[in-house]
């Protein structure tokens, strides 16, 4: 290609050009590997060196092999080409170049994008909590082999034991791909349920979404959410009450719970469904569900003030 036909490269070297490396690889003798070109666009994804080195020996044509692909993926396809060979990026490009990966790719997962870049991932993790991706809430990251793993497992558990008291003939393969499980973690879950208990076990919740750690952080602890008591905490604890576990009255009862807590603001995103003229009905519905849970509220009351 005629070098005066290419747009420099979007490199990820902060300081540019090395005049000194330039001028090194115009002294070799052997031939230099072809640069590599995005197609669409004419501009340099790797090569800008050897460029140089051949303006340095009077050449106007390189070789160069062609890339296909969105500007975000040529920008990958640098990192890796100048973390692989030729100069080494310095520990400010690596994390400049993070950054960037991080705002076109927000669902990498640290490992991956340490992979592009050659940091660790815990570098990349502090990348990502000073730039716009760690406000993207989302529950899922892309990791190295290529497919999607969820951060919060419990989310996704919590999910499925939604979908199983919907509809519970519902394959559990489809109840994976709806609350975005495994089909082995949706097994489980339902084996949990029909056991009469909670269907995130309670290890992995104490400890295993970033929600808890992020309110163990703040100092509350694990059974409060914004001054409450959260329902997660107290259906796993009666799950976990051998008097109701080990009967089948128990377990009718706990499934029965799981089936009617309302979770969160779960019920905003269901109350999307209703169309306006049904909005009163509903509304009368959950007048009614709600004058029902105080009634066992007071009853629940009145058999322990007896006791």
């Amino acid at each position: 290609m005629r070098i005066d036909n290419l747009l420099p490269a979007d490199s990820p070297r902060l300081n540019g050009l090395d005049e000194e490396h330039a001028h090194q690889l115009a002294e070799k003798e052997s031939e230099l590997p072809p640069i590599l070109v995005h197609r669409t666009t004419l501009r340099v994804i790797d090569g800008m060196h050897r460029i140089r080195a051949a303006e340095l020996n009077g050449r106007s044509e390189i070789a160069a092999t062609f890339f296909d692909g969105s500007a975000a993926e040529a920008f990958l396809r640098s990192v890796v080409a100048n973390i692989s060979h030729g100069l080494p990026l310095s520990m400010a490009d690596r994390k400049a170049a993070a950054g960037r990966i991080l705002t076109s790719h927000p669902l990498l997962s640290d490992r991956a994008v340490a992979a592009y870049t050659g940091l660790a991932a815990r570098s990349v993790g502090a990348v990502r909590r000073r730039s716009a991706a760690d406000s993207l809430r989302v529950n899922v990251r892309i990791g190295t082999d290529g497919k999607p793993h969820p951060l919060n497992r419990a989310a996704g558990r919590i999910r499925a034991s939604e979908v199983i008291a919907e509809r519970p003939d519902l394959p559990l393969r489809e109840i994976a791909r709806v609350a975005g499980i495994s089909v082995g973690t949706a097994h489980d879950v339902r084996t949990r349920l029909r056991r009469g208990e909670a269907p995130v076990p309670a290890t992995r919740a104490a400890t295993g979404d970033g929600a808890g750690r992020a309110r163990t952080t703040a100092g509350t602890g694990p059974d409060e959410h914004d001054g409450t008591r959260d329902p997660h905490f107290t259906l796993r604890r009666l799950a976990g009450d051998p008097s109701l576990r080990q009967s089948e009255s128990g377990r009718e009862l706990l499934r029965w719970l799981h089936t009617q807590v309302a979770m969160g603001d779960d019920w905003k995103r269901r109350m999307d469904a209703v169309p306006p003229h049904c909005a009163d009905a509903v509304a009368e519905l959950a007048r009614q569900c709600s004058d029902t849970w105080r009634q066992i509220a007071r009853e629940m009351h009145r058999r322990t003030s007896a006791e």
